[in-house]
């Protein structure tokens, strides 16, 4: 509504401009015309007259020809059909065509384009640019409002489709047996599971110690009812001493034997998942059992929704942790293209590269916007247009026609009065 009212406003201050201006190079053409036929009249009795009339006379001339060539361009004289007038009405999609092919050798360019951006400095200048807080933060709110926008345009049923089928087809759909073999064998080739088995056994040993009860009363409950206490009791606290010794054996031992075993079943373990076909089945129909169809589905949208949502409430949030890394990251890079003359470098030929490359592609097709447009113009809206642009600047070309004109008229009737008299 701003933009539409600021550009009526500025039509409306050119169209008066114009008419001013019509007014003006109309009135001196009027004015010569009072003074041609006053001076006429006169010349017997004033005969110094006949220089005010020659002189008027030829800014007569000049004015109406250089009306009649301003006009002609617009529209036609007096509304007479006279061929080669409204040229612009006439002549215009040819005007766009040859206009475009102007544009498109001349100005679009790889070489301009990369020797403009190469003067121009466009890396420090958008360092300097983003280095500033103030408008890192506003990067921000763009980037936020960028991210709503096109969040709101996505289809959340697609948006689950996609996630859907993709975690059908890279997760799913692939057998988990030969993967997860290759897995288990890297782990326990690096020794990665040795301090899986440490933390249990350090947690197994702590929490003996520190729950005897628990422990013997545990074994208590898997005794013999008919046992004497003094027996159950004893046999408690010698299982539970076992345990202990048994327990920190492992933890203090790296070679113990459970350690060994543990080795050995996970190693015959990542051989068997890739080689066995009962277990290999297995894992599938584990892995069918925990993702049939109707679960996939809706862990997509869970998926969906839950970073739709984290996503929408970091970048509405000023104060978020996103928000904030994003303009910190911002203010760094802008930083170094400031300072950094390299990295700038690198930038300017790596814009200019790809903007010389895009403009020496798609000139034509750049260009032929240009053309297009102004095939589909009215013939009278584009004479409009035109007139209002520059018609204001030709009104100049009719004053200084009837001054040239009247300057003329009074040199050539001044010689020929000097060289065959009156």
């Amino acid at each position: 509504m701003t933009v539409s009212t600021s550009t009526g406003r500025d039509d409306a201050a050119k169209r008066a401009a114009l008419v001013r201006m019509k007014r003006i190079a109309t009135g001196l053409l009027i004015a010569m015309a009072v003074v041609f036929a006053i001076s006429f009249a006169l010349q017997d009795r004033y005969p110094w007259l006949q220089w005010v009339r020659a002189a008027s006379e030829g800014g007569m001339v000049g004015a109406l020809a250089d009306w009649f060539a301003v006009t002609a361009l617009f529209r036609r004289p007096l509304g007479l059909p006279i061929p080669h007038t409204a040229i612009i009405a006439t002549k215009k999609d040819e005007i766009g065509t040859s206009l475009a092919q102007f544009v498109e050798e001349n100005f679009l360019r790889g070489a301009i384009v990369r020797e403009k951006l190469d003067s121009f400095g466009i890396a420090r200048r958008a360092g300097a640019w983003l280095a500033e807080p103030v408008n890192a933060h506003r990067v921000g709110d763009e980037s936020a409002a960028a991210v709503r926008a096109a969040i709101a345009l996505l289809d959340d049923s697609h948006v689950q489709g996609v996630i859907e089928s993709l975690a059908r087809r890279h997760l799913l759909d692939p057998q988990w047996g030969p993967p997860l073999g290759k897995l288990v064998g890297g782990i326990v080739e690096a020794g990665h599971h040795r301090r899986l088995v440490d933390t249990l056994v350090e947690q197994a040993e702590a929490w003996l110690a520190a729950n005897p009860q628990s422990f013997t009363r545990m074994v208590s409950g898997r005794l013999p009812a008919w046992l004497p206490s003094g027996v159950s009791r004893a046999i408690d606290e010698r299982l539970y001493h076992e345990a202990l010794v048994f327990v920190h054996a492992v933890r203090e031992e790296q070679g113990h034997p459970l350690r060994r075993a543990i080795d050995g079943y996970l190693e015959t373990l990542a051989v068997d998942l890739g080689t066995d076909p009962d277990l290999v089945a297995r894992v599938e129909e584990i892995k069918n059992q925990a993702f049939d169809s109707p679960r996939v589905r809706e862990l997509a949208g869970d998926v969906w929704e839950s970073t739709k949502s984290s996503l929408l409430g970091a970048m509405d949030d000023p104060e978020s942790p996103l928000r904030a890394n994003l303009e910190s990251i911002v203010v760094d890079l802008g930083r170094r293209l400031s300072t950094d003359e390299r990295l700038a470098g690198t930038v300017d030929a790596w814009v200019g590269t790809v903007a010389a490359n895009l403009v020496d592609r798609y000139r034509a097709d750049i260009a032929s916007i240009i053309g297009d447009t102004i095939q589909r113009w009215d013939p009278r809206e584009t004479s409009d247009k035109l007139e209002l642009q520059v018609g204001k600047d030709l009104q100049f070309i009719r004053i200084n026609g009837t001054v040239v004109g009247a300057l003329a008229g009074l040199v050539i009737f001044t010689v020929a009065h000097a060289l065959l008299g009156s």
